[in-house]
């Protein structure tokens, strides 16, 4: 290989410069290399804080003669900064899900879209952090620059090429000639479709909107509504109303023979011209646009009189003249050319308002009247304009039109690129904004309306080989600093896509490369990624660490509290219920209990009248308040139905019956289970039989009980009086009637006992315990009793 020219000295270079870290500078940029001074490793920190050009940074008079900062580069700044803040939120995390690959401190890496084309330089690497830098290479950038960007985001999945022919390549593979081409390559993808926050940028050109005059006309239009709207939403239009100063100078324009003939105004693009009166007058601007005026009053809190001569029509016409004069001003006179329109827009769209004619001088009683009303006004119709193209007929109706600009109002930022609000919006991730540019770059003179939309954009991100980085940009300070090249097409910096030579060029610091934006170090820490926090748990921290001790211990105490509940879970715990057991063990266990004094008390209902001793059933009308929690003790399966009988209404969840199945009633255990306070009770009614009427008030205290007796053994309940209804004596017949009657005062609690023989087994229950969640309705023992008895079998 040494028979090669110069490729000894080349090797020998190679193994110094990989000695003592030397870069291999080439010189002029040809293939003829020559080791450089050694470098450092560190990074060299420098004052990165970049300030933009704005109206809070230069004087009033640059900003309305010679508009400073109009070019796209200082204007698109913005876009960068607003992704070194998302990166900020997202890149340690993403680094440390293995989103960009393999990294190290000093890698290099391309953020490539659409237009935003950014270097990303990791900087430092810590415990949960990384420092990196940004820097922002131009939208539009040189044919070099594209060519280059081309070459990253065209595909190679599609090369089915090996060698001189095409055999095609296994799935999810490449084939042999795109892997032998991209392995030349000082660059690799990384990731094709990284996920940003950032905003997507539409520029439409405002001289092709606004060319012919109807569209100049419908401009003009919203603009006149933006202003009335604008009029009439203001907390100070009451005050404007009273204003001596204000009602003297707009009286003349009450005389039915004012015209305002002022040469701004045309009839071309003006909707009320009168060209009878070769003006406005304000019968032509009532004629269109009192309907609008009226409308907007009337969505006002307090609306004001409106009349044709009503105070209100008469400042309304006077601003809406003030607001189209001062735009003629605005455009030297001559609206009617489509150059000096855009001019005079453009002007009054930054704010600059100059009032010349003294017929004018009014305004300035109350400054608000331009900064409240007629430069949002401007700003509003340009807007307007913009969604016209999409529906035309749509804001003919005043409804539409109003809440329209009331949503835009909420929603959207419209305003000038210099005012500091704008940069403020973006960095604050405002959802929409809009804005006039007016760019003079290269002897062009244009005016675009830059919509911007909050989304998320895709971005393919290229890890470029950092030793190739350091050496080009090692090799551009020696040609412009040392050699003096000051040529702006050197051969140095065309384009090269193996190495991506002139993306790597124009990120490095001016005046070397030419970023558009380079942003400070930027830290991001792992615990800002809400993706990463979720898998890691978040940081180690004393505070984390007695929350998951407090919240394990919570878990422990609802764990034991379930278990001694007889077979109830955490979420029963929780609720604070009880639980009743029966067992062999003749001793009485007692559940708890609620206070019959803390029970609701239901409305009256009606029950329909019935005989007794029938099989059909009889309930109020009105459903029973329902109750979410667990049904407490069951004593049969809810597959198998209800008892309904006396004291016991309804009885739906079983918990647990052992032995009854299989086994002989002597040997067995009753287990039942209850996790919640059973619902209220009705007390509103009571149902008897129509012989019984004139003592029901006599027993409404007393107790009501129900015996059973079977050869599987005896049950007995009792209870309060007016919890249960009372069964009929079989053979005693009679309708059953409704008494209403006022709420009886809750009774002390009266306890149910429960009676198994012959095992002896008896357990003592809480009747709110045995409640369900449905009124009782009176059934007959004989069709009652035999289903009890079947279900015990």
């Amino acid at each position: 290989p040494f028979a090669v020219p110069h490729s000894a000295v080349l090797f020998i270079q190679a193994i110094f410069s990989a000695i003592f870290s030397t870069p291999l500078n080439p010189v002029l940029g040809s293939a003829v290399f020559v080791t450089s001074y050694t470098r450092p490793v560190k990074f060299w920190e420098r004052d990165y804080n970049t300030k933009r050009v704005d109206h809070s940074n230069t004087r009033l008079a640059t900003q309305l003669d010679r508009n400073p900062g109009a070019d796209d580069n200082n204007l698109n700044s913005i876009f960068y900064e607003h992704l070194t803040r998302s990166l900020q939120h997202s890149l340690c995390g993403d680094l440390l899900l293995g989103r960009w690959g393999n990294y190290n401190t000093g890698d290099c890496f391309i953020l490539a879209s659409d237009y935003l084309n950014a270097l990303v330089h990791i900087i430092e690497i810590g415990n949960g952090l990384v420092t990196f830098q940004l820097r922002g290479l131009e939208f539009r950038g040189t044919y070099c620059q594209q060519r280059e960007v081309e070459a990253i985001t065209e595909g190679v999945e599609e090369d089915e090429g090996c060698c001189c022919c095409e055999p095609g390549h296994l799935p999810h593979m490449l084939s042999f000639n795109a892997a032998f081409g991209q392995r030349w390559l000082a660059w690799e993808v990384a990731a094709t479709k990284y996920v940003l926050e950032g905003y997507s940028i539409s520029d439409n050109n405002a001289a092709s909107m606004l060319q012919v005059f109807d569209l100049r006309k419908i401009l003009i239009t919203y603009y006149v509504k933006s202003i009335i709207y604008y009029v009439s939403r203001s907390s100070k239009l009451d005050e404007w109303l009273t204003n001596e100063t204000v009602q003297d100078a707009l009286r003349p324009c009450l005389g039915s023979n004012y015209v305002d003939s002022d040469p701004t105004f045309n009839l071309n693009i003006d909707e009320d011209y009168d060209h009878r009166a070769s003006g406005i007058t304000p019968s032509s601007f009532c004629l269109v646009y009192l309907d609008w005026i009226q409308y907007c009053n009337s969505r006002r809190q307090t609306p004001a009189a409106c009349e044709r001569d009503s105070p209100l029509v008469n400042l309304c016409f006077g601003l809406c003249i003030l607001g189209r004069r001062a735009l003629g001003t605005a455009s030297h006179s001559m609206s009617a050319s489509l150059e000096p329109f855009l001019y005079g827009l453009h002007a009054l769209f930054k704010g600059d308002f100059r009032i010349t004619s003294p017929r004018d001088e009014w305004v300035f009683a109350d400054m608000d009247l331009l900064k409240r009303v007629v430069a949002p006004g401007v700003r509003m119709s340009l807007k307007l304009h913009q969604d016209h193209f999409t529906s035309p007929d749509e804001y003919e109706d005043p409804v539409v039109l109003y809440d329209a600009i009331t949503a835009n109002e909420e929603k959207m930022l419209i305003s000038h690129e210099g005012d500091p609000v704008w940069r403020s919006a973006i960095l604050a991730n405002m959802p929409s904004l809009l804005a006039l540019r007016h760019i003079m770059d290269d002897g062009s003179d244009e005016y675009k309306i830059i919509m911007l939309n909050k989304r998320f954009l895709s971005f393919r991100v290229i890890k470029v080989n950092r030793e190739c980085v350091r050496g080009l940009w090692a090799g551009q300070q020696q040609e412009l600093v040392f050699l003096r090249n000051r040529n702006p097409e050197r051969g140095s910096i065309q384009n090269a896509k193996q190495a991506l030579r002139n993306m790597i060029n124009s990120s490095c610091d001016q005046p070397i490369g030419y970023p558009i934006y380079v942003s400070p170090l930027t830290t991001s820490y792992a615990g800002g990624h809400g993706q990463l926090r979720s898998v890691w748990g978040g940081p180690v921290s004393p505070h984390n660490i007695y929350t998951w001790l407090i919240r394990s211990w919570d878990r422990l105490q609802k764990g034991c509290g379930a278990g001694c509940n007889s077979g109830g879970n955490i979420e029963d715990s929780d609720c604070g219920g009880g639980s009743a057991s029966i067992s062999t063990n003749p001793a009485i266990h007692t559940t708890q209990s609620t206070p019959a004094s803390s029970l609701p008390q239901p409305p009256i209902t009606t029950v329909q009248p019935s005989i007794m001793g029938t099989d059909n059933p009889v309930g109020p009308t009105q459903s029973w308040p329902h109750h979410p929690q667990p049904l407490p003790l069951a004593l049969i399966s809810q597959s198998e139905g209800r008892i309904e009988a006396g004291l016991l209404s309804s009885l739906q969840r079983t918990s647990s019956i052992q032995g009854l199945l299989g086994q002989q009633l002597s040997s067995s255990q009753l287990s039942f289970s209850s996790s919640v306070a059973p619902p209220p009770l009705p007390v509103a009614e009571r149902i008897c039989p129509a012989t019984h009427l004139e003592s029901s008030g006599h027993r409404a205290s007393q107790r009501s009980a129900l015996h059973y007796e079977s050869h599987f053994g005896k049950w007995s309940f009792s209870g309060r009086k007016g919890f249960s209804v009372p069964a009929a004596a079989e053979g005693e017949g009679g309708p059953i009637q409704t008494i209403r009657t006022q709420p009886a005062p809750p009774a002390p609690l009266q306890e149910v006992s429960l009676t198994l023989d012959p095992l002896g087994v008896t357990q003592t229950l809480d009747p709110m315990v045995l409640a369900a969640g449905e009124p009782p309705t009176p059934k007959d023992e004989s069709t009652e009793l035999p289903l009890l008895d079947h279900l015990l079998r």
